[in-house]
């Protein structure tokens, strides 16, 4: 299975890449090695209303991006949570890839999953967001795709993974990550059997 871990935080070395590596790691314990990460760091994506992605003039960000969410047939993404809501980035580029040209190749035959980050109690929103968000646009761009129901939420992130993305912290902190890929990983091989 093909598996594509993107880390939303345009932040150099952010929390959500801690816990982005910390899954790509998690992921190859488990006998996984078709893995890529992606991060938001060259993030740069105008915002909807004020231009748009064109499929011939993309820019380096956004064809890494493309390329490697479209060959993810599950797709993770690790999301900051600011003041309990989603990051603006992600859900511009949810925006601006819904359409004819993009969707087919990000919304369509993928299983979605989310992790909200947060550097201390947190998490929850930005999972419950995306699971909306993502869900409206494979209904509305009529695609086929299936998001996890389960949310992985990313409490006191430094406290429990270092720099590289590993555990450092908490036990209950390293199951939570083991349930919610677990879980994914068994969503994922149930859709693509």
């Amino acid at each position: 299975m093909k598996i594509t871990v993107i880390s939303t935080s345009p932040r150099k070395e952010s929390s959500s890449l801690v816990v982005a590596k910390a899954l790509v790691k998690q992921l190859q314990n488990k006998g996984h090695q078709e893995i890529a990460l992606e991060n938001f760091e060259g993030y740069d994506i105008p915002m909807v209303g004020q231009g748009s992605v064109k499929n011939d003039s993309l820019t380096a960000f956004q064809s890494s991006l493309l390329e490697k969410w479209e060959q993810g047939q599950l797709v993770i993404f690790t999301i900051p949570e600011y003041n309990w809501f989603t990051s603006g980035q992600l859900i511009n580029a949810i925006h601006q890839l819904g359409n004819d040209v993009f969707a087919p190749k990000v919304f369509n035959d993928k299983v979605f999953a989310f992790v909200g980050v947060s550097t201390g109690r947190g998490g929850r929103m930005p999972g419950i967001e995306m699971t909306t968000l993502v869900n409206k646009m494979i209904s509305f761009t009529n695609q086929q795709a299936i998001v996890s129901p389960k949310i992985l939420e990313s409490h006191d992130t430094r406290k429990n993974l270092d720099e590289e993305g590993n555990f450092i912290g908490v036990e209950i902190y390293q199951k939570s990550m083991h349930d919610f890929l677990d879980y994914s990983l068994k969503i994922a091989e149930r859709w693509f059997r």
